[in-house]
């Protein structure tokens, strides 16, 4: 069974970058994508950006194109959100999460199976 937990949040101003980790444990045998979500607090969860563990496709919401970067170690144990030129409507609680599912929007995240407890990103402006 997979563990996934996320580092990395904190408070940053308007343009500021950060950088998520999200530490994997556990048997990775059949994850075809890893991701990372967002929520507001009045808002539905979010796909920001996902990635392919096996061909290493990425797919980036039009929101964070061209600013946010996923990427993951040769392990495959870490999965890392660099984000850049950050803005206000950024903030929110970050989650990593996994999929064995191989069909269905890979930004959606009804398709993902396992979650980490989120971290919270809080942008200024």
């Amino acid at each position: 069974q997979l563990h996934l937990v996320e580092s990395g949040g904190g408070s940053v101003q308007s343009g500021g970058s950060l950088r998520l980790s999200c530490d994997v444990s556990g048997y990775t045998g059949r994850t075809f994508y890893m991701a990372w979500f967002r929520q507001a607090s009045t808002e539905e969860r979010e796909g920001v950006a996902a990635l392919s563990t096996t061909n290493s496709y990425a797919r980036y919401a039009d929101l964070v194109k061209g600013r946010f970067i996923i990427s993951r170690d040769n392990t495959a144990t870490t999965l890392t959100l660099q984000m850049n030129s950050l803005k206000p409507e950024d903030t929110g609680k970050y989650y990593c999460a996994t999929t064995s599912r191989g069909v269905g929007d890979v930004l959606d995240p009804a398709i993902y199976t396992t979650w980490g407890q989120g971290t919270q990103v809080t942008v200024a402006s």
